[in-house]
């Protein structure tokens, strides 16, 4: 539990400034900010999108990821999206991200049609924001409208990963916690959980929760024991390297957007602990029991949290700069 009072005074203060800075530059945001400098933008990202997506469904999965491991990470800037450099390795390079984002040649196709015909007007981080709600639009019938006028940040570093990306073993309380911090509320976080509803994932990232969760139970007691029995099948006792085999987030239907992600963990089956903790802890059982009868308002509370997320400590106006390639800074 935080606690405001506990800190020092200018500590509080500072913290204060820096909340009323990222509110006033969320505030910069708006739907169709590109109208009169490049009105077709977002009509060449969706396309760019859509025929990804018709050549390798999994890709709407690793759109929406990417979004969000960018906006955890330094706020909604495309820092995901920066190579690393001689002395300085990117986010991208993290165990967090590498292999498991998909997507980036997605975003570097989008942004290549779009400096042809308005040539450094577009932002890698808009773009990216586009590309996803695209992808919920494809792959869920999610559709939202997307405030932009984002800008690109110039730092990307894999040592911020840490401390900003929730792992997958947290608990209810901890991700409680880690979305608060981004200024997202509980409900925010849960609903966005339902985008684990489809894509795939790395044996690495839950092999614990089969072979070694802890000295009493080397499986863990809230997986399903025949869902633990399918997932070992396909997920030998040592991962990791190039032995990291995938398995899908969710088996009946592995490359839709929606609530069957709920579903899966009123059965037990999700498969991160940071999943199946949703359903065990009282904290946000009846969410997820909520959004498991109604899957109409979860659709519609997921666009709602994009945005929401999407605006995390956007840089605007003059902050950043705009990429004329997203994977290397303009100066």
């Amino acid at each position: 539990m935080s606690c405001l009072k506990c800190l020092p005074l200018v500590l509080v203060a500072t913290i204060s400034i820096l909340m009323l800075s990222s509110a006033s530059s969320s505030s910069l945001l708006k739907v169709g900010f590109y109208t009169y400098t490049c009105p077709h933008a977002e009509k060449i990202v969706a396309d760019v999108v859509e025929e990804a997506i018709v050549a390798n469904a999994g890709i709407a999965a690793g759109l929406i990821r990417m979004h969000f491991h960018d906006c955890f990470v330094r706020g909604c800037d495309a820092s995901v999206l920066l190579d690393s450099l001689p002395g300085a390795r990117a986010e991208k390079d993290s165990p967090a991200n590498n292999p498991s984002l998909r997507g980036f040649e997605v975003i570097d196709e989008a942004k290549a049609k779009l400096e042809s015909i308005c040539p450094s007007t577009i932002s890698c981080a808009d773009i990216l924001a586009f590309a996803a709600r695209d992808a919920s639009l494809i792959a869920g019938g999610i559709n939202y409208a997307v405030p932009s006028g984002r800008r690109d940040g110039r730092i990307s570093l894999i040592d911020d990963i840490p401390q900003n990306l929730p792992p997958p073993n947290f608990n209810a309380d901890q991700l409680k916690e880690n979305f608060a911090r981004k200024g997202l509320t509980l409900d925010d976080m849960v609903t966005l959980s339902g985008a684990h509803s489809f894509g795939v994932s790395h044996c690495s990232s839950f092999a614990d929760r089969l072979y070694r969760f802890n000295a009493t139970h080397p499986q863990d007691p809230s997986l399903d024991p025949l869902f633990a029995s399918f997932l070992k099948q396909r997920c030998p006792r040592t991962v990791g390297g190039a032995s990291d085999p995938t398995v899908t987030m969710d088996l009946i239907t592995p490359n839709r957007l929606d609530n069957a992600y709920y579903v899966n963990l009123e059965h037990r089956r999700g498969l991160f602990g940071s999943d199946q903790t949703l359903y065990d802890s009282e904290l946000t059982r009846r969410m997820v029991v909520e959004n498991t009868m109604r899957a109409r308002v979860w659709r519609k509370k997921f666009g709602k949290a994009m945005v929401k997320m999407g605006a995390i400590e956007v840089l605007t106006g003059r902050q950043g700069e705009i990429r004329r390639k997203c994977n290397i800074v303009v100066n």
